[in-house]
């Protein structure tokens, strides 16, 4: 009897850990066709402060990306608060 009560503890505290360390999907997710629209938009405006100079399109894409994490990264955690 005492084994099976701290075996039934054992599956309980995983469970309950296991549970604890999901994100959540509406706080933290967005449609990847969303973010992608929204990082060719910002490297499209990087690009046209340039002048549209070409052999920048990596490193446009690359920093808009960093910036559009970082925003989407700010907006949840300012609504957890």
């Amino acid at each position: 009897m005492a084994l099976q009560a701290s075996s039934t503890r054992a599956r309980r505290s995983t469970a309950k850990t296991a549970q604890t360390r999901r994100p959540k999907a509406s706080a933290t997710m967005i449609d990847p066709d969303r973010r992608r629209a929204l990082i060719a938009e910002a490297a499209y405006f990087r690009a046209e402060r340039r002048g549209f100079e070409p052999g920048h399109e990596v490193e446009d894409w690359v920093a808009a990306e960093a910036e559009v994490d970082t925003s989407l990264t700010i907006g949840v955690t300012a609504s957890k608060n």
